[in-house]
């Protein structure tokens, strides 16, 4: 499992592009997590999956709400990573309205949860491998910080918390 002082997976992401433009066409783009969070300071929360009950009620939103104080913290940018695929992800952003204040990246087959070893199995739920949920505060690609779910909690992913550690 990974832990604090470990490098970020050298996986691929996916975010749904609404707007062409960057080198970045409309529709689903891959993300190089090492060149991603290479010189950043990202704040990065996992959950197991877009327009689920609590992370649509709680976690998701606090991180909008946060997301001054977080840039005003050093966080260069917000990252939510969820077994899902891209435009269920984009989907999730327009409804949420994220507006550009958290990318919204989907890790569809699940490559980035199992090289964390942070994985939710929900097979018997009929919603397969997940990921766990989980917050931590990452930079230059190497984990400072780490918090994770007990299964079936919300106390210590959220973004007060995170937030609280960025300034500490």
């Amino acid at each position: 499992m990974i832990k604090v002082g470990d490098q970020l997976p050298a996986t691929t992401l996916m975010e749904f592009s609404e707007v062409e433009g960057g080198g970045c066409s409309l529709g689903p783009n891959p993300v190089d997590v090492a060149k991603a969070s290479a010189g950043k300071t990202i704040a990065l929360f996992a959950l197991p999956g877009a327009f689920t009950p609590t992370c649509s009620a709680k976690h998701l939103p606090g991180y909008i709400q946060h997301f001054d104080a977080l840039k005003a913290a050093g966080v260069d940018e917000i990252w939510c990573v969820s077994v899902n695929d891209a435009f269920v992800m984009g989907a999730w952003a327009r409804d949420q309205k994220t507006n550009g204040k958290v990318r919204m990246l989907a890790d569809g087959d699940a490559a980035f949860a199992k090289a964390t070893g942070l994985t939710l199995d929900l097979t018997g739920k009929g919603m397969g491998l997940r990921s766990n949920r989980y917050s931590m505060l990452v930079k230059d690609g190497k984990v400072v910080t780490l918090n994770i779910e007990a299964p079936g909690k919300f106390e210590v992913s959220d973004a007060a918390t995170l937030l609280a550690q960025a300034k500490g």
